[in-house]
């Protein structure tokens, strides 16, 4: 967001930010501040990450009289409660997985019982985009449960979990841009939350994506901002919040019509890296009309394909291994040997020593996103640009956006 705020001509702060992160583009540039955002002065705030907004720091700031980007912390519950969001799903009628809210193991293990597999196990609070299990084993699902509820597995965020039924489909993910009243959908993306390839191993925040999905067409979009996005803007409304902000609808498209499988409160990570790059439109312009009440037109986009591979630390999703020296970036962060159309985002770097290396200091250290005319085009020099970075332990899946890409080149 940054990055694609500065092109628009904005002067960027980010706070804490990381080293990765300033820039000086054409028409403006990105610094990083180590202070609160509550000391900072600016024309427009952008809260990014889930745990301040379902903290409430958009409360605040719009208390103190700031034009803000971002839900208060009533909204935020969306993301923050998986049990608030499935009960205001019932209530607006909005197609999701049957589920039940549970906080006791008798009563999980009853539900699950009497399930089919796969099993589906969700923390209630917040996990980094981690505290979700799909499992065909019984046993499995029972022990996850068990773990969550006793604190073992995210504290306090999985005292309650959330089971439901598998889905079956592709995924895509749909993020809107609210001012309140009305929506304005960006382009769809899938990303890819296993950290193996073919889906395999544990959930993780988001190992790659790609924008846009060739089989979601304009229709599409504007179907399913009808059939999820719009009904929870009413519906939120309807309980007297008003949700200014990035509403992320993560969507599986059944053969009986497209489910919600979760609500983000904010751009989705990786997916966010794969769409603001596309966006044509002036971002900023975009942003103060939703924090104004007073959106326009939907944002429009560039022709190129976006892929974004993500690059994560040896032992991520669990405990990832942090301190690795990175090769393979100059001195800017970028790739020390530059690749038309490449741009890479920082996420778990540190640099302890301004002129040694960039450092391993997080789960998905770093993202890498190429722009090309297909999918095909897009992956490979994205795939060409990863293969120029490398640190102790990464990981990395080898097939993101392969299949979309496949389908591309016969259609």
């Amino acid at each position: 967001m940054a990055r694609a705020l500065a092109a628009c001509g904005a002067e960027v702060t980010v706070t804490p930010g990381n080293p990765g992160m300033p820039c000086t583009l054409p028409n403006g540039h990105v610094r990083t501040d180590p202070r609160s955002a509550l000391e900072l002065e600016a024309d427009l705030f952008v809260v990014g990450p889930e745990v301040p907004l379902v903290e409430g720091l958009a409360d605040q700031l719009r208390e103190m009289g700031r034009l803000v980007v971002g839900p208060g912390a009533d909204g935020a519950q969306l993301e923050g409660s998986k049990a608030f969001m499935k009960d205001l799903l019932a209530d607006a009628g909005i197609p999701t997985a049957r589920h039940w809210t549970v906080s006791d193991l008798g009563e999980a293990t009853e539900v699950l019982a009497d399930l089919s597999p796969p099993y589906v196990i969700k923390t209630d609070g917040l996990a980094a985009g981690k505290g979700v299990l799909v499992t065909n084993d019984l046993d499995e699902a029972v022990g996850d449960v068990a773990d969550k509820l006793a604190g073992r597995s995210f504290g306090a965020a999985g005292t309650t979990v959330v089971i439901e039924e598998g889905l079956t489909g592709p995924e895509c993910s749909l993020i809107a841009l609210c001012d309140g009243t009305r929506a304005v959908p960006f382009a769809p993306a899938q990303d890819f939350k296993r950290i193996f390839d073919d889906d395999e191993g544990p959930n993780t925040g988001g190992m790659g994506a790609y924008s846009p999905m060739p089989s979601v067409d304009d229709e599409m979009v504007a179907s399913l901002m009808e059939a999820a996005v719009n009904p929870t803007l009413d519906a939120l409304r309807a309980r007297g919040i008003d949700y200014r902000g990035l509403l992320y609808a993560g969507l599986m498209l059944t053969e009986s019509g497209p489910k919600v499988i979760e609500f983000n409160v904010r751009f989705g990570d990786p997916e966010a890296q794969a769409v603001l790059p596309r966006v044509s439109s002036d971002l900023f312009e975009l942003f103060r009309q939703a924090a104004s009440g007073s959106l326009g037109d939907a944002p429009r986009f560039r022709e190129e394909v976006a892929v974004t591979v993500v690059l994560a630390a040896k032992g991520y999703p669990g405990t990832p291994e942090t301190g690795a020296a990175i090769t393979g970036l100059g001195d800017d962060g970028q790739l020390a040997a530059p690749l038309a159309g490449v741009m890479v985002f920082h996420a778990g770097t540190t640099r302890p020593d301004p002129q040694g290396p960039f450092r391993v200091s997080g789960g998905r250290v770093l993202a890498v996103t190429a722009l090309a005319r297909t999918l095909r085009e897009a992956r490979s020099l994205a795939y060409d640009a990863a293969d120029q970075i490398d640190f102790d332990g990464i990981q990395r899946r080898g097939d993101i956006a392969a299949t979309a890409a496949e389908e591309e080149a016969r259609a």
